[in-house]
């Protein structure tokens, strides 16, 4: 059964909201759960030290902030909450600039040595075999193969990893209630399964946004001992995950392309730059710091989180759908809920496993497969 969120958790979570994270960290180290309820705009700009019309925009929100549901959804979808100081917060996301201040985790985090791979969403035939072949030797390496679940090279990077038996952690842009692109939700409930992790900074019902991709971009990084960079065009989102990862004190390597490609622009700007070379998982391995390849290589088995039992919503949901299988129109009629929302449940009971997905956009429960 799912722990109840303890008030620091709730502060944090509220904070977490609007707050840029260091601000909240200040915030909530300086006043505590119990100092916040009382806290007036002067109190949060002191210990903040920001303006005056900043703070008053994130107190507002963050004591708008609807905390029960959250915590609701958060239970529901098989997720928890790490924030920033936890014995769970990964230590090397912690030391960057400006770590964030709560992880929603699906799945298992663990300290084994992760590396990036990133990428094109328009990869051509060869960055798709390049990523498969460094992500999937990484991983049999026992490295953690770290991408955030975009279409093209970060797919192919997580696939290739699961391909391989080892773990392998998504970092969403959105809220783990809203994977992007919702094409790859059944790959994030592959990595979980499979021992590893969905993770996000955002609010559990964060919607796509452009300007939350490169945020999410430094928490890719910033789990990584290393980022490799497969494609890309100059200006992209691969490059702004190199460009964290050189800020944040860490390797960038880059994978030769064919000069005429417009998708080598990146690796070679950065191969141009001193960037060291990726070609064969060598590469990646003996840019590891000392200690650390025997650690990824010795290092047990990433443990899955238990499942939470179903939520009374859910419950009922299974109810109707007794030893058939239903899609998703008949769920709502019959539950007169609507589709997000319907949506939302199955995604839950399917990381639960509880049901499984049938031909034809349906779902059965697993005890009647």
């Amino acid at each position: 059964m799912s722990v109840p969120w303890t008030e620091r958790q709730r502060w944090a979570v509220r904070l977490n909201a609007l707050t840029p994270p260091r601000r909240a960290w200040d915030i909530l180290n300086e006043l505590g759960p119990q100092g916040l309820p009382t806290a007036v705009d002067a109190d949060w700009a002191r210990v903040s030290a920001a303006d005056l019309e900043d703070v008053v925009r994130w107190r507002r929100a963050a004591l708008a902030f609807d905390v029960v549901t959250e915590e609701l959804r958060c239970r529901s979808l098989g997720a928890r909450l790490v924030l920033r100081g936890d014995p769970e917060y990964p230590d090397l996301l912690a030391s960057i600039h400006d770590p964030p201040l709560v992880l929603y985790v699906q799945g298992a985090l663990s300290s084994v040595t992760a590396v990036a791979v990133v990428g094109t969403r328009y990869p051509t035939p060869y960055g798709r075999r390049m990523a498969r072949r460094l992500a999937g030797d990484a991983s049999r390496a026992g490295l953690v193969v770290v991408s955030g679940l975009a279409r093209g090279i970060d797919a192919e990077a997580h696939l290739a990893a699961l391909d391989a038996k080892g773990p392998t952690w998504a970092v969403l842009g959105t809220g783990l209630g809203h994977p992007y692109p919702a094409e790859n939700a059944s790959l994030a409930r592959r990595i979980v399964a499979s021992g590893g992790a969905v993770v996000s900074e955002r609010p559990i019902d964060t919607k796509p946004l452009p300007e939350l991709f490169p945020r999410r971009n430094r928490i890719v990084s910033g789990l990584s001992w290393s980022t490799v960079v497969v494609e890309g065009r100059y200006k992209s989102g691969a490059m702004i995950t190199a460009r964290h990862a050189l800020e944040q004190g860490r390797e960038v390597l880059a994978v030769p392309g064919p000069a005429d490609s417009v998708m080598s622009e990146a690796p070679h700007k950065l191969l141009g730059e001193g960037a060291p070379m990726a070609s064969g998982v060598a590469d990646i391995l003996g840019r590891l710091p000392d200690g650390h390849l025997l650690a990824a290589r010795t290092a047990p088995d990433p443990v899955p989180a238990p499942m939470s039992p179903p939520t009374g919503e859910e419950a009922s949901v299974m109810a109707l759908l007794g030893s058939d299988a239903l899609s998703l129109d008949e769920l709502v009629q019959l539950s007169g809920l609507d589709t997000t929302r319907i949506s939302s449940i199955m995604f839950g009971l399917e990381l639960k496993e509880r049901v499984f997905s049938v031909p034809g956009n349906r779902y059965a429960q697993k005890e009647a497969r």
